[in-house]
């Protein structure tokens, strides 16, 4: 997403704080006590049952497991997201990250970021008078290049007074050993120096700092692990590879041996805020961004994982601390990363930021020892292939979840009180249900406008353009990008275009002479038969500038692989969607290819003869060519284009169409054949 879609999608709405420990601005009480600190421990990557207070009995986690007999253990505590930037995103905000336009965790190329147009937790707390601390991972800025204080969506410009050892190049694959490769000249202050150890130690010093100031604090301790590759000291592993069953499903000699480390920096902040006489005056938070990689951790007895809308990519191990609240309580309502923010500033007195709108609701008065909030429905978007997980959204509503998949529009439906395990589906046994949860979550879809409708004629009735190419290609110019450059011999027919290769592959982009000016647009291209050839028999659609400039989404129908192309100055970007690969077969004729401009996002569609659309993916493309900029779409054509390496492919039909002002997400209910 990029800053000026997300800016114009955020919605303005608001409330006031009023319950907590805290109080008001202006407000007298006949006891005033110190302003209340909060501190907020988000550890990577853990799945739900690896805390011994979630009922692991290999992991040792005294520290945890003590701050949740303390506090609360919420059963039901949920990740707005199966993976970090998104989850991080909705605990600054306060909104589903769908909303927010950060739907996947960000990487080292693209504009993705959280842009300032939000007024975000820490900010709020910093103007409230709060030292505001980050220490550890942020992973919500834009490309890491140039000076981090200056990069887009850093965390400086969000409101934090102090950022400590947060990342400055890209996350991933773990850095766990100084050295730190992604904290190039952070100076070690330990020998042998482990990332989470210095995570620690940096959180006990920022407490002490904030106390000798007499200052009240708000502390992100963001820690990278559990991240994979797992690394940890080796006396640590040594120590767990000696417990009977090690190495076996939910027993992980490192993945132990890290989350020990994470629980006595859990012991060293509660003991420093005793020292110092604070622990009265703290509320803590500890929880994971989303659920275990399938790949070290077990999510049992819940089904998926990170990466998955399943109850193990979302559903996580979530502690509340609040030293006037009852502890040892187990809370069974379902309480969200998007109820951070009003949670938080309710607790600590602090108002709300005016006229922002909020998705999360205030459990404030739970942490305090009260009853917890009506609870309506929450939901999750996630339109993205990512192993094991497939594009998805759901909604949980009491103890019902539906959960759809975007690439086929199936449903699946739990009931979560006696099916937690996700095992039942009950669509069919409940259609009332069934058809109450869709029409929800098809009205969050639209709420959020995170995807863009499907391309039926209902979504998108305005004609652009329409060819039929019955006998001359006068709106057309053929160009022959590099580094082919053969476009084969390309004619139009009997209401046919053809492009065959003769003795070398070809290779024609098919640009109109119509520039782009509309959004959204839906671009279709109908073909009428494959060449059959042995490798490249592919098709294309989306926006032409010149030959060496186009921005396009592609089916290669021999070697059923979908992805995008990204040519700029000749120089090709481009991904192959290979969850995909060998699983779709889209064959003529009436087989359509389509490519959805929604602000700077390219979406592709695609539908067999006689069948409905499918939705394969989205791609941000702003980076590129902030398509959302009218002047920057202008510079572009409308098009389509063929690459075989043998044989003709040939294209029946060429059409675009305009939605509506308002057009935004609606379920693909239309007949087959709808766009005509």
């Amino acid at each position: 997403m990029t800053s000026g879609s997300l800016g114009r999608r955020t919605v303005l709405r608001g409330g006031l704080a009023t319950v907590g420990l805290g109080t008001m601005a202006g407000t007298a009480t006949a006891e005033p006590r110190p302003r209340t600190n909060v501190i907020v421990i988000l550890i990577d990557d853990l799945a739900r049952r690896e805390l011994g207070c979630y009922g692991n009995t290999f992991n040792e986690t005294p520290n945890m497991d003590r701050l949740a007999a303390d506090g609360i253990r919420f059963d039901t505590g949920y990740a707005a997201a199966p993976v970090c930037s998104p989850t991080r995103a909705s605990i600054m905000t306060g909104q589903y990250p769908a909303r927010v336009g950060i739907t996947e965790y960000l990487e080292s190329t693209g504009d993705d970021f959280l842009p300032t147009s939000h007024r975000v937790l820490p900010e709020t707390l910093r103007d409230a008078g709060y030292r505001t601390g980050l220490i550890g991972k942020w992973h919500l800025s834009e490309t890491y290049t140039g000076p981090p204080r200056e990069r887009p969506g850093n965390p400086w410009s969000h409101g934090f007074t102090e950022v400590i050892a947060s990342e400055q190049k890209y996350i991933a694959n773990g850095d766990y050993f100084h050295p730190y490769f992604m904290l190039p000249g952070l100076p070690a202050r330990m020998e042998n120096e482990y990332l989470t150890d210095r995570l620690n130690l940096e959180a006990t010093d920022f407490i002490t700092r904030a106390h000798r100031d007499r200052t009240p604090f708000f502390l992100y301790l963001s820690h990278y692990a559990t991240h994979t590759a797992l690394a940890a000291p080796q006396p640590l592993i040594d120590k767990y590879v000696a417990k009977p069953g090690a190495g076996q499903p939910g027993r992980n000699p490192v993945l132990a041996a890290m989350l020990e480390v994470i629980d006595n920096g859990v012991r060293a902040v509660r003991d420093t805020l005793r020292r110092l006489d604070i622990a009265d005056d703290t509320v803590i938070l500890l929880l994971s961004d989303n659920g275990g990689d399938n790949a070290v951790a077990t999510s049992d007895p819940l089904r998926g994982s990170k990466a998955t809308l399943y109850e193990g990519g979302v559903r996580v191990p979530m502690i509340a601390y609040h030293p006037r609240g009852r502890g040892g309580r187990t809370v069974q309502t379902p309480f969200s990363t998007v109820d951070f923010l009003p949670t938080l500033l309710d607790t600590v007195g602090v108002r709300r930021p005016p006229g922002q709108h909020l998705d999360g609701v205030s459990f404030a008065g739970l942490l305090a020892g009260g009853a917890a909030p009506r609870r309506r429905s929450l939901f999750w978007v996630y339109p993205h292939w990512h192993n094991p997980g497939r594009p998805s959204a759901s909604v949980r509503s009491g103890r019902y979840k539906l959960l759809r998949y975007l690439h086929d529009g199936r449903s699946e439906l739990y009931d979560l009180h006696t099916d937690p395990g996700e095992s039942t589906d009950l669509t069919d046994r409940l259609p009332g249900t069934t058809r109450r949860l869709r029409a929800a979550l098809d009205a969050h879809l639209r709420d959020v406008d995170v995807l863009p409708p499907h391309p039926t004629l209902q979504n998108f009735p305005k004609p652009v353009l329409e060819h039929e190419f019955d006998d001359d290609l006068a709106d057309f110019t053929v160009l022959a990008p590099n580094p082919e450059g053969d476009a084969g011999t390309v004619r139009a027919a009997g209401g046919a275009l053809t492009v065959t290769a003769a003795g070398a592959p070809a290779f024609a982009l098919l640009r109109s002479n119509r520039p782009v000016e509309d959004s959204p647009v839906a671009i279709v291209v109908t073909q009428r038969s494959y060449a059959g050839a042995p490798n490249q028999d592919t098709l294309f659609t989306g926006l032409i500038e010149d030959e060496r400039n186009y921005l396009m989404v592609w089916y290669n129908h021999r070697r059923q692989r979908t992805g995008w192309d990204v040519v700029t100055d000749g120089r090709l970007t481009g991904r192959r969607i290979s969850q995909l690969d060998g699983k779709i077969s889209y064959p003529g004729p009436n087989a359509r290819l389509a490519c959805v401009l929604h602000r700077d996002e390219l979406t592709a569609y695609a539908v067999a003869a006689g069948g409905r659309w499918q939705y394969l993916f989205t791609i941000d493309v702003g980076q590129w060519a902030r398509l959302d900029d009218p002047a920057v779409r202008a510079r572009y054509r409308y098009g389509f284009g063929v690459r075989v390496d043998a044989g003709t492919l040939t294209v029946d039909r060429f059409a675009v169409r305009r939605g509506r002002q308002s057009t935004s997400y609606s379920a693909n209910t239309s007949p087959p054949n709808s766009f005509q």
